[in-house]
């Protein structure tokens, strides 16, 4: 498997109809993985665009920005009467015939699950915190962490975010984890004295050894990590980036930009509407000077990110790898995530039949999910009965 050198990602926003409905009712049947990574390099091609190439650029992401940008459940139920909040529900109902719940269809999940090594994969934002208005304030509960400090216990468990990874460890807190942030271009393993290492589902594996972007750490107890960071080289460009869309985005009232380290966030949430075209405008003329720089939507949301082929569903793939678990029939990855960016993560397990994507929703979108659950809290529930399950099938 050829782990050196990562290829041009297509920056075109995924907009691919449901697949077959029920698909998740077919036997589950693991197939060999790919590659995951193909050879090539980085392309670098400036072109020279006129404005009304602009105009068409910028309205097209302003309808990504919508589009992905629904209004809360709450706020459609402040914003219509009783019977078209009725008509809401009814329309999840509906939806959830294609996304089951996780919760409900927890006994199929298990079954699939029976004599196969678990492997969990949690977005943070909007998974296990709840989404917020200052992305600063994204904390989860202690019950969660303490659900997660659980799930980790039996299984070997990633949190995969578009923050910087940084940030997502100081949220969570939980040496025995593995830590994927901006959107999996920044790895680290856990420490060696962590339970992880020595769990019975843990295979030592080749991902993390002898790469060339991997580095070995040693913190001041003498324990050691090992990160991997597949985009190392383009720190510098993303450090002017971010420079600029803060002198380019200081007017704009609401608008926030993140330093998530390979990756820079430009928040809307809390920008009027009217103002979100401009938000568009600014982040585009900035990256007309960075064509190996790209433009990504999430939930209310821009993001700039470098042109390689990398994201949630590759970090998957490469944890995979190092924990073992790839080329082995007996595995199940489960991913659990709420946003765009996480779809690449569920595409992944779809499209190789090798595991089960839940989408955290409370309002009907379309994804590569198998399944679904409403909220963190449910969220939690699920991580719970994992850990009910597989105690009690181990006493068994």
């Amino acid at each position: 498997m050829d782990l050196k050198t990562p290829v041009l990602a297509d920056p075109t926003p995924i907009n691919k109809s449901r697949l077959s409905i029920h698909s998740s009712l077919l036997p589950y049947s693991p197939q060999s993985p790919r590659a995951i990574y193909a050879p090539g390099l980085y392309l670098s091609i400036p072109r020279k665009k006129s404005a009304i190439l602009d105009d068409v650029r910028v309205a097209s992401w302003l309808d990504a920005m919508k589009s992905s940008s629904p209004p809360s459940k709450k706020r459609a139920f402040d914003s219509c009467p009783e019977q078209e909040a009725s008509d809401v529900d009814v329309a999840y109902r509906t939806w959830m015939l294609n996304y089951p719940s996780a919760l409900t269809s927890f006994d199929q999940i298990t079954q699939f699950a029976k004599g196969k090594k678990v492997a969990l994969f949690l977005d943070y934002d909007g998974t296990l915190s709840p989404i917020v208005d200052n992305p600063e304030f994204a904390f989860m509960s202690e019950d969660m962490r303490s659900a997660v400090k659980d799930v980790a216990k039996y299984f070997p468990t990633a949190i995969i975010s578009g923050r910087s990874r940084d940030k997502v460890y100081e949220f969570v807190g939980l040496t025995e984890l593995y830590y994927a942030g901006s959107h999996g271009m920044d790895i680290m393993s856990p420490v060696k004295a962590s339970a992880v290492n020595g769990h019975p589902n843990c295979v030592k594996g080749s991902a993390f050894n002898g790469h060339p972007n991997c580095i070995k750490l040693t913190d001041k107890q003498g324990k050691e990590a090992v990160l991997f960071q597949p985009a190392s080289e383009f720190l510098p460009m993303i450090d002017e980036v971010l420079t600029s869309l803060i002198e380019n985005t200081k007017d704009i009232k609401g608008a926030t930009v993140e330093n998530n380290k390979f990756c820079v966030s430009v928040h809307y949430r809390n920008v009027d509407e009217k103002d979100w075209k401009t938000v568009g405008q600014r982040v585009d003329d900035v990256l007309k000077e960075y064509p190996r720089l790209r433009l990504s939507h999430g939930r209310k949301v821009l993001e700039v990110r470098p042109v390689i082929d990398w994201n949630k569903g590759k970090a998957v793939e490469f944890l995979l790898d190092s924990l073992g678990l790839s080329d082995t029939d007996d595995v199940l990855p489960i991913y659990v995530g709420d946003d765009r960016t996480d779809e690449d993560a569920f595409k992944v397990l779809r499209e190789g039949n090798k595991g089960f994507g839940i989408l955290v929703s409370s309002v009907p979108k379309e994804s590569h999910a198998f399944y679904s659950l409403k909220d963190p809290s449910e969220v939690m529930k699920f991580l719970q009965a994992l850990v009910t399950w597989k105690v009690e099938f181990t006493l068994d």
